[in-house]
């Protein structure tokens, strides 16, 4: 099978690649002041914002969104009457984690067994990298058939919703007709996938105060009522006893229609330790694509080493909350608030706190622009036909763009297939896949042009 010209290009340009998401990567880019200094982050827009100009971008800027941090904007005009498609990816990361963990520094990019180890490779540094891929190989072919915006999101992980509230204010700034989204990833390596659905999302954060301070838990414990206790009865009150979420009045029984996900490639996704079960009700599918999911990611309390014998006045957790398509965040959020104040104990002092919210989104993947994407696939992986699949994960600027531009396709690809170990330890992007998929958009832009031709 003879390979496009395309391909060869973008496999001549993947050292280049790799030099760059090096670069890109190096940026300890995460949109919390609390953990790494701000100047991180505006260091990281800086550098996307000059490779756009580097592309011959115009209007390129860093714009100042509402929670504090900037998304960087850019636009590449097309010929005479072409569409306009807007590429998006996130330049802000996850926090490393236990840096110790990393088998390599998390923050410079490292190639070990074929693939490039760093935070962001896959999620989403590497999704601004496909795209300059595939936006130089159109350029080397003769020229990009459409008009090009590209946004590059600086706090997408932190879901602090500035970029959308910025687009809400903007309407014009990202109207296109087709969109993007950068930040998925295909279902395995060498699959090519679209997918169809995203789960939104509710983050609260909950304290419970007993007591005025710390008490002797000798003198006192047995009677006196512990924060801490309170706080760990409340939230094993959010999931039953084989695991399943169960929020008061949220609905958890949906059923996943489309692409299956078997248990035993689950298990080995998640590198389950032998001996140990699954949790939930249903097909693995239906788990992590159509149901909600409650993770408490977060809680504060005395550490092992150094701990003394005291009853704890007051305990902090922080709650995520996955919610399906289908389903409303903000009455997901009401749910959950109600049943974190109705399963408290002890008469013990709640307070929550909304730190971030998203809705959930359904593509429609019957439109036009699916077609030409599969096409593009078919060139991009010979031998495999697109797939189109779920993500348990949330992306909220999706709806905010679906309610702006109603009548503009949306597509969702990436670089975050399960071997990539995304907001994990260890993360990293198959060159393999970031080649393909930057091959898979050039062909898609080149199709789509053809296809608003006719």
């Amino acid at each position: 099978m003879s390979v496009s010209p395309i391909s060869e290009t973008v496999a001549s340009l993947m050292p280049r690649a790799r030099a760059e998401l090096a670069e890109l990567v190096a940026f300890r880019s995460v949109a919390d002041p609390a953990q790494f200094p701000r100047s991180e982050c505006e260091a990281a827009a800086a550098w996307v914002a000059d490779a756009l100009r580097a592309e011959g971008f115009q209007d390129v800027e860093a714009l100042d969104t509402p929670d504090g941090t900037q998304s960087v904007y850019g636009f590449l005009p097309g010929p005479e009457g072409a569409p306009t498609v807007l590429l998006y990816a996130h330049y802000d990361v996850q926090p490393p984690l236990d840096e110790s963990a990393w088998a390599s520094p998390p923050f410079e990019l490292t190639e070990r067994d074929g693939r490039w180890y760093g935070r962001g490779a896959a999620d989403c540094k590497g999704g601004f990298v496909m795209h300059l891929l595939a936006l130089r190989a159109l350029k080397a072919a003769g020229g990009v058939p459409v008009g090009v915006k590209v946004i590059v999101e600086g706090s997408e992980e932190q879901g602090t919703g500035g970029l959308e509230r910025y687009a809400e204010e903007h309407p014009e700034l990202l109207a296109a007709d087709t969109i993007v989204i950068g930040d998925t990833g295909n279902f395995r390596v060498g699959l090519p996938t679209v997918t169809a659905t995203l789960r939104g999302m509710t983050m609260l954060r909950v304290q419970v105060d007993t007591l005025e301070g710390n008490l002797h838990s000798g003198q006192f414990g047995g009677a006196a009522p512990d924060a801490l206790a309170a706080l760990i009865q409340l939230l094993a009150s959010l999931r039953s006893e084989d695991g399943s979420t169960t929020v008061d009045g949220l609905a958890a029984d949906a059923d996943w229609d489309g692409l299956a996900y078997p248990e035993a490639d689950f298990r080995k996704d998640a590198k389950v330790l032998d001996g140990v079960g699954l949790i939930g009700r249903g097909t693995v599918a239906d788990r992590v694509w159509a149901r909600p999911a409650v993770t408490v990611i977060g809680i504060d309390c005395p550490p092992v080493v150094g701990a003394t014998p005291s009853l704890q006045a007051s305990a902090r957790a922080q709650i995520s909350l996955r919610v399906p398509p289908g389903q409303d965040a903000a009455e997901a959020t009401k749910l959950l608030t109600a049943h974190i104040e109705a399963h408290t104990p002890w008469g013990a002092r709640v307070g929550v706190e909304q730190v971030g919210q998203g809705q959930p989104f359904r593509a429609d993947t019957t439109s036009p622009a699916y077609t030409s994407m599969a096409e593009a696939m078919r060139v991009a992986y010979p031998g495999e036909e697109m797939q189109t699949a779920g993500m348990g994960g949330s992306i909220p600027l999706c709806n905010t763009l679906a309610a702006l531009y109603p009548e503009a396709e949306i597509l969702l690809i990436g670089l975050s297939e399960p071997e990539a170990q995304i907001h994990a330890v260890n993360e990293s992007v198959s060159p393999q896949e970031l080649e393909r998929l930057s091959v898979a958009e050039a062909h898609f832009l080149v199709n789509y042009a053809r296809s608003k031709q006719g």
